[in-house]
């Protein structure tokens, strides 16, 4: 999948970003998505390369697979068991806590550690709850009150949910899906003592830190074993960098690398510009501002402008989203508008309209009510008009 890129280019309201947003849509959740605008990379406390880093592999998901042992069910008894302090005093200490669990084939009971009745107590665990908990790790997931208390109350805040089919105890596969970045910052992040201080020092220190070329690397190499051994899947993802003209040489150069690196996203570029020059180079010009090294990687995809019937018919789907009425002449009317001027504008004139429209005491727009509001808003083209015929009553450098 390394070096896979492609590049949107078309006149301003082509539809550039929202094809970009389909593909995002049509992956679906499960397929890491990463948007960007080329400006976002110039920060003053992270280098330019850093945050292109950082999107690449917020672009790369890894779907972890693992195999547990779980004990789950609703909680029809919880006893912790107590004996005398053995420091003096008298007080008492918890030594265990006997735990039964009731699934749709039959009930368990279970003699647990202390501490997993501290993490019990943590996640607010109560009888008649159903609770999910691993037997290696001993953590516990408090997965809600159990359905056959639903009548409990008239009103109730809780998630209910059936009783488990099968035994309490069972092999369960886990499945995880996270980033490569995920990996990353959670590694980087300092841990600190779990006292207050240490806390409230962590929380006031919101600079953001730059993570290491070393940690990636180790990363890379766990999760190369993690795949070899079967243990994880290796997602690929899409990182789409829109106003790509934005970004300098430095950037780009640093891009012709990282889309041959082997673990690389599918990188999805989108520019409205023609040829201008690169930025942060000497002059140089090149088409749509990227360098020709770069665009010889690219797959380049042309965006042309809608014809008046696709205007018509984007224009109907905004109105029906933003439950605006309009007859089919005014909708007609709107996407004339779009031809003469731009699509974004016509959309724009909508809600304006609706209100001019309820202020007459009807819902539906008519094209009336288009009419007014093209005498009240200007379009680019018409704003840029009047200033030259009225240039001498502005103010110019």
């Amino acid at each position: 999948m390394a070096g896979r890129a492609l590049l949107f280019t078309g006149a301003p309201g082509t539809g550039k970003t929202a094809l970009a947003l389909g593909i995002a849509q049509e992956l679906g959740t499960k397929v890491p998505f990463c948007p960007m605008v080329g400006s976002e990379v110039y920060s003053h406390e992270v280098k330019k390369t850093e945050v292109l880093m950082e999107n690449f592999r917020r672009a790369i998901g890894l779907r972890i697979k693992e195999n547990k042992e779980v004990y789950e069910g609703e909680i029809v008894e919880m006893t912790p068991e107590e004996t005398e302090s053995t420091s003096g005093g008298y007080g008492k200490v918890i030594t265990s806590v006997v735990v039964g669990l009731k699934t749709v084939k039959g009930t368990k009971q279970l003699k647990l550690d202390p501490s997993i009745y501290d993490a019990m107590q943590k996640e607010k665990v109560k009888l008649g709850d159903v609770i999910y908990l691993e037997a290696n790790s001993g953590s516990v997931k408090r997965v809600g009150r159990c359905d056959a208390y639903a009548s409990e109350f008239d009103l109730e805040a809780e998630e209910y949910v059936p009783l488990p089919k099968g035994d309490v105890h069972k092999r369960k596969e886990i499945v995880q899906d996270v980033t490569l970045h995920d990996l990353d910052a959670a590694n980087a992040r300092p841990q600190g003592g779990s006292d207050i201080i240490s806390m409230m020092s962590q929380i006031m220190k919101p600079k953001k830190t730059e993570i290491t070329e070393k940690l990636r690397r180790e990363i890379n190499n766990v999760v190369n074993r993690y795949i070899d051994s079967g243990i994880a899947e290796l997602v690929p993802g899409v990182l789409f960098i829109d106003e790509v003209h934005m970004l300098d040489q430095e950037c780009f150069t640093f891009l012709n690398k990282a889309l041959e690196s082997q673990l690389a996203p599918i990188v999805i570029f989108a520019t409205n510009r023609g040829v201008c020059p690169v930025k942060g180079s000497d002059g140089m010009v090149a088409p749509h501002g990227i360098p020709v090294d770069l665009l010889d990687r690219l797959l380049i995809v042309r965006t042309i402008p809608y014809t008046s019937e696709e205007n018509v018919r984007i224009l109907a789907v905004r109105a029906d989203v933003e439950e605006i009425e309009m007859d089919e002449a005014s909708l007609a009317r709107l996407g004339e508008v779009g031809d003469e001027t731009t699509l974004r504008h016509a959309a724009q004139l909508m809600t304006p309209a609706a209100v001019i429209a309820q202020q007459s005491g009807r819902e539906e727009i008519s094209i009336a009510d288009l009419e007014e509001c093209q005498r009240l808003f200007f379009d680019p083209k018409k704003s840029a008009k009047l200033l030259q015929e009225q240039a001498d009553k502005f103010i110019t450098y």
